[in-house]
């Protein structure tokens, strides 16, 4: 969520990272569902969120190297690049490593 705040805070020209409203937006949604999950204490729902939000990310790496969907309207820069891949990676061993030591 301190992205997409961040995304509408920063003036353009002093970001390192995409400003693109719908980029922001994307950011608050997702973020505020991974906050409801953290407060609901399900672990099988914030397993599966880490995981396939970790797969969002390498997916967001991914189109913004060959220019796919939604590409036109986050308007990437490398930086989100190197963070989607990092983070993208981060997030799917937390959530592979909680469904294996979580014995589910």
């Amino acid at each position: 969520m301190l992205t997409g705040i961040l995304g509408f805070i920063v003036p353009p020209e002093k970001a390192f990272t995409s400003g693109a409203a719908s980029y922001n937006i994307f950011h608050l949604v997702f973020g505020a569902i991974g906050l409801l999950l953290i407060f609901i204490k399900k672990e099988n729902p914030i397993r599966l969120f880490n995981t396939g939000f970790g797969l969002i990310d390498l997916y967001q790496a991914l189109a913004s190297h060959l220019n796919l969907f939604p590409a036109q309207y986050f308007q990437w820069t490398r930086v989100d690049d190197i963070l989607h891949i990092v983070v993208g990676v981060v997030l799917i061993a937390a959530g592979l490593y909680g469904t294996r030591t979580s014995g589910k």
